[in-house]
């Protein structure tokens, strides 16, 4: 369900601790990676040649860093409205392989007000389903 589809959170419903509502996605499989290729204009051969890959002694393709962290913005939509984040950061910690399944999460970490503007800071993470961290992050989204 995207954000125009159900109403965001509200700033006086939301508490530290909070949690956003967990996505998981399909596995990674090579299709969506030549299509993120494609897309991105990101055609490093590591992540959709196989032999490449293998010559750089890794065992397959894997997935671009960056598709993980679009993941994460797609998560952030899914909560609230584009145009209220504000911040979205992130530090790649593990590669993302081939038949890896997204889990995308994220806590409520802060509460703030600034210039009459109401602001939550995120924790959110991509890990695979066996609870490995592949992307580490913190966003800020306004609140009304």
């Amino acid at each position: 369900m995207s954000s125009s589809q159900k109403n965001p959170p509200r700033f006086n419903d939301v508490q530290e601790g909070d949690v956003v509502p967990l996505m998981k996605l399909r596995p990674i499989n090579r299709t969506m990676l030549a299509l993120y290729a494609g897309a991105s204009g990101d055609h490093n051969e590591i992540h959709i040649d196989l032999d490449f890959a293998r010559k750089a002694r890794v065992p397959d393709v894997f997935a671009h860093g960056m598709l993980s962290a679009a993941y994460l913005g797609r998560l952030l939509t899914s909560w609230v409205p584009q145009a209220q984040i504000r911040k979205l950061a992130v530090r790649f910690t593990g590669i993302t392989q081939i038949g890896h399944i997204p889990h995308l999460s994220g806590r409520v970490m802060q509460k703030f007000e600034t210039a009459g503007e109401r602001f939550v800071r995120l924790e959110i993470k991509c890990s695979n389903q066996y609870g490995e961290d592949k992307l580490v992050g913190e966003a800020v989204v306004t609140l009304d």
